[in-house]
């Protein structure tokens, strides 16, 4: 990682590695100011129309106060396409073969495996490469099924100031591979509970800027959500007022439907 040389937010000693819940680890400070920097600087493009940055709306008609774009796949509730189909119906842009290396050596600093940071090929415009379908990488050593995983979806939410997200689970992918969370910007409350139900037992635990987080295994369909989002504490190098979240997944879905 290219992080700094003392911890952030004036703590003595660095945050650890803390597994949550079999199969759920949490990484502080994985992602080091310069790759912070880049991937703002992609999910600002990203954002852009066509099949960019939207409000999402529940079949309910109620509307998520985190808005959201896509990449390789276009998630609505609850289901795939190729087209932003609850948008501007744009074909979805293509998921970069860069952000599915990044997933799968998220998987292996979380699980162990021989690439516990991500590696110096993330600097540059390599995140902002197009997809490459089948990528080869770093065996993960992650419970779910064989690596390396094919990444092809990913799923960024960003959160304003009262911009929350309500308990639910990531089901509609056939893959069992984990999920990988990136966070960027405002620090949040993340909620991991269980995969019974939508209630307690569940844990609460602050990501911060940079922060990964991957759940898999036995927390694969667990419930996760978004209670809070803490103003203002974006660190200032990033520029970036408010939260972003990069959600890694495999789908496994084969041709998804238009």
């Amino acid at each position: 990682m290219d992080g700094e040389l003392f911890p952030a937010d004036g703590e003595l000693f660095p945050r650890e590695r803390t597994e949550i819940a079999p199969g759920a680890v949490h990484v502080p400070d994985w992602l080091g100011p310069g790759l912070q920097r880049e991937l703002l600087d992609a999910c600002r493009a990203w954002a852009r129309p066509p099949a960019g940055l939207r409000t999402v709306r529940t079949p309910g008609g109620g509307t998520m106060t985190a808005r959201q774009v896509c990449l390789g796949l276009h998630w609505y509730p609850y289901g795939y396409a190729r087209t932003a189909v609850d948008g501007d119906g744009a074909p979805v842009k293509p998921m970069p073969g860069r952000l599915a290396e990044l997933g799968r050596e998220a998987v292996a600093a979380a699980y162990g495996g021989p690439s516990p940071s991500p590696s110096p090929s993330g600097t540059g415009a390599g995140v902002k490469a197009k997809a490459r379908a089948g990528d080869a990488g770093a065996d993960t050593g992650a419970p779910a099924e064989p690596a390396p995983y094919a990444y092809d979806i990913a799923l960024i939410n960003f959160y304003e100031g009262d911009s929350r997200m309500g308990m639910h689970r990531d089901a509609e992918e056939k893959s069992g591979a984990p999920v990988v969370s990136l966070s960027l910007g405002d620090t949040c409350v993340f909620r991991f509970g269980n995969t019974a139900s939508r209630g307690r037992p569940y844990q609460d635990l602050r990501l911060r800027s940079g922060d990964l987080f991957v759940f898999g295994g036995p927390a694969r369909l667990a419930y996760h959500g978004v209670p809070k989002v803490l103003p203002g504490t974006a660190p200032p190098w990033l520029g970036l007022t408010g939260r972003l979240n990069i959600t890694l997944r495999v789908g496994g879905l084969g041709t998804a439907p238009d």
